[in-house]
């Protein structure tokens, strides 16, 4: 009896060993939440989270990236909306129904691409045969200087080359080329259609449309929403219109420039520099460059040079004076902001994404700059204090 209870006795310190209690299992969980409460923890803890983030960003941007016959126009409809919408405003003020005023602000649209299209158009079909004669002759001269050259480039050199051109004309290549730009004609066609209704319908439309897409928020979330509307809107219009008027005057001077030197093809190339001046940091440079070219083959090297020089006078007294003016409420980002924005546009859209990146960019910083107040910044774009001691 004794030994049975001494037994039973020890059994029950095994069981009370062997098993887990309210206590043991305590242990467990503060030994688990202390491998993630370390630094080691925290470090996988925001990793994790970090890595989901980019899959989510990763995913939304091949999405978009695959759509980009729906988003391209509805993107530019949105931008030019921004910038057109208070001179719709300004009319529905004045009593002129919606419609009415969204009609004639297309119309005027339409109206001044219609007309830079026929004055590029009649300047380039009055000019083309003198310029192509300049060109030939620009090119006779670059062969006799070639040929001037201490390495020999013979004239066999130059006709073997000009049949290599003539084969890659001739080739299949050109054929699958001609179908693909058959196929990018239908895709601007149809993209120019989506445009013009999404245009039609956010200037009409666009407050509406923003409170709709706002109607399952509610207090400080709706109040977040409006200011985001009102700050996206307010940059987008602001850029558009600065740099249409930083555009407007580049292209005027160089334009003058142009002419005084005797540069063909005057209105192209100053419509050219006007669009090329919405890319950031790289337009100006790609717009003197092509006119240089045009100068260099057209009237000679030393007219290019003076070309060269009227463009680089322009863009100085415009990034020095005007745009400081004109940009500095809209466009508060860094330049090394504007490089990556306008890098990923471009590799991910190209040349319209190059000028589409940075106002989106703009518009998405000023988001975050009225995130807890109009002029409270979210938290951790708000400038930290530093410590008096």
């Amino acid at each position: 009896m004794g030994l049975f209870t001494r037994r039973r006795g020890e059994g029950s310190r095994l069981a009370q060993i062997e098993e887990p209690g309210p206590a043991r299992t305590d242990d467990h969980r503060a030994g688990a939440s202390a491998l993630w409460a370390d630094g080691v923890g925290r470090v996988g803890t925001r990793s994790l989270q970090v890595l989901a983030i980019l899959a989510l960003v990763s995913v939304a941007v091949f999405a978009l990236t695959r759509l980009t016959l729906v988003v391209i126009p509805v993107l530019i409809a949105l931008v030019l909306a921004a910038a057109i919408s208070p001179l719709v405003g300004l009319m529905r003020r004045r009593g002129m129904p919606s419609v009415v005023a969204t009609v004639i602000s297309l119309l005027t649209v339409v109206a001044v691409l219609a007309g830079v299209v026929w004055l590029v158009t009649v300047a380039v079909a009055n000019q083309w045969p003198t310029l192509r004669d300049q060109a030939l002759d620009g090119f006779s001269q670059l062969q006799e200087y070639v040929q001037g050259l201490p390495f020999e480039i013979t004239d066999e050199h130059i006709q073997s080359l000009q049949d290599s051109a003539l084969e890659l004309l001739q080739s299949d290549a050109v054929g699958s080329g001609a179908i693909a730009g058959a196929s990018q004609t239908f895709d601007f066609v149809a993209g120019l259609a989506i445009f013009v209704v999404v245009l039609f319908f956010f200037l009409k439309d666009g407050p509406q449309i923003w409170q709709f897409m706002l109607r399952p928020l509610e207090g400080a979330r709706y109040e977040r929403g409006q200011r985001i509307g009102e700050s996206t809107v307010r940059t987008l219009g602001g850029y558009v219109r600065g740099t249409a008027i930083v555009a407007a005057v580049d292209a005027i001077f160089i334009g003058i420039g142009l002419a005084i030197v005797g540069v063909p093809l005057v209105i192209p190339l100053a419509v050219l520099v006007f669009l090329l001046a919405f890319i950031p940091l790289v337009g100006a440079t790609l717009a003197g460059a092509l006119a240089a070219l045009v100068a260099l083959v057209a009237v000679g090297p030393v007219q290019a040079l003076v070309v060269v020089g009227i463009v680089v006078l322009v863009n100085q007294l415009e990034g020095n004076f005007l745009q400081p003016v004109v940009m500095a409420r809209t466009l508060s980002l860094h330049p090394l902001v504007i490089l990556v924005a306008l890098t990923a546009g471009t590799v991910l859209v190209g040349l319209t994404g190059a000028v589409l990146a940075v106002p989106i960019a703009a518009s998405i910083w000023g988001a975050i700059q009225v995130w807890d107040g109009p002029d409270l910044p979210a938290r951790f774009a708000r400038k930290k204090d530093r410590d008096p001691a």
